[in-house]
């Protein structure tokens, strides 16, 4: 039975800084603009409110989406034009820094959201994850690193994200489990969490947090490995192929290509292919807790330095799956057109 469409209410957090580190430098990336991020969202908002979501609550900024929505969202109504939800903002502060993305999650979560969509890289994705508890996302990539969010139209995107909150599509179709890597240094007493990869690094200092340098790795953890995608993980992919879906990770052991029995191409960023030395690489399972094999250096979350440690640490990561749950956009569309749910009616027009 379908949630009261007038009651659901979807989170949405657009990263207005995402693609802007130091890896679109080097290589040879484009960022999208603040219009093209304001677009997008405007077709995710369009996407939702054909299928009868009337509210949308969004993470503040000051980078310039929000304005440029607001302005196009009353040009609309003034012509008429009511297909987009109402959008809100969630209290809490800006400070253009990631503090802002688990802010307005937690928020979001507090106020009942049924789904949050995600526009921004893994690491904005990472963020959302980190509190978004119950609460399934819905990634759309808009990063340097977009290994976790799928390349698709938001429209459609838009679409099954409102399918799935008004339950329209059953959880059972709509929602996927998805594992993360979690380490923990000394017991604990620091901890953070990767939906893609962590890496290690022979470096001391975080520094500029984007990695892109292949010559000071020295091991990586992924919860999946996909050969078509770009960053880090894309080591694992080419190695050992794991799936979303697949149980376990990969645990790969590298070294300077000087030293290294084995030598790789990955790609490492959009138009840059780095050699990287392998030493080593292995399927691990989820629960059983991984020692690192480096005494010190730093660590890398997802593609982006977070941790240091040295020779007085134990740090161990761990693989946990069934963490947090995200909407299968391609089995709602198929759920869909195999059930009709298009077919009539507009749904925002159907009584629920």
């Amino acid at each position: 039975m379908s949630k009261s469409s007038s009651k659901v209410t979807v989170g949405l957090v657009a990263n207005p800084f995402s693609a802007r580190d130091i890896r679109r430098v080097i290589s040879n990336a484009t960022s999208l603009q603040v219009s093209d991020r304001a677009q997008i969202v405007m077709r995710v908002l369009s996407g939702l409110r054909g299928c009868g979501v009337r509210k949308v609550l969004m993470m503040p900024e000051k980078g310039g989406i929000i304005r440029l929505l607001k302005r196009d969202l009353q040009r609309y109504q003034q012509m008429g034009n009511n297909r987009f939800p109402e959008l809100e903002l969630t209290d809490t502060p800006i400070s253009g820094t990631v503090e802002d993305t688990f802010a307005a999650t937690k928020a979001m979560v507090d106020s009942g959201v049924k789904t949050i969509v995600v526009l921004g890289g893994d690491g904005t994705h990472r963020a959302v994850a980190k509190f978004c508890r119950q609460v399934p996302i819905a990634g759309i990539s808009t990063g340097t690193n977009n290994a976790f969010p799928e390349h698709r139209e938001p429209t459609i995107t838009g679409l099954a994200v409102g399918l799935a909150s008004t339950g329209r599509v059953p959880e059972s179709v709509a929602l996927s489990p998805n594992k993360l890597l979690r380490i923990d240094i000394n017991g604990g007493e620091r901890h953070d969490i990767a939906l893609v990869d962590i890496v290690v690094s022979t470096e001391r200092y975080i520094g500029a947090r984007a990695l892109w340098r292949t010559e000071n790795l020295r091991e990586l953890f992924v919860t999946f490995s996909d050969p078509e995608v770009i960053g880090m993980s894309a080591i694992a992919g080419l190695l050992e192929p794991v799936s979303r879906n697949d149980p376990g990770g990969v645990h790969v052991s590298l070294d300077v290509p000087e030293a290294a029995s084995t030598l790789l191409q990955v790609p490492i960023a959009p138009g840059l292919i780095r050699t990287v030395g392998l030493q080593s690489w292995q399927r691990i399972e989820a629960g059983i807790p991984i020692i690192l094999k480096r005494s010190s250096g730093t660590i890398a979350l997802d593609g982006e330095r977070e941790l240091e440690f040295g020779t007085e640490d134990n740090v161990q990561v761990t693989l946990h799956e069934n963490a947090f749950r995200t909407v299968d956009v391609g089995a709602c569309m198929r759920y869909t057109g195999k059930h009709r749910l298009f077919v009539g009616t507009p749904l925002d027009l159907l009584p629920t």
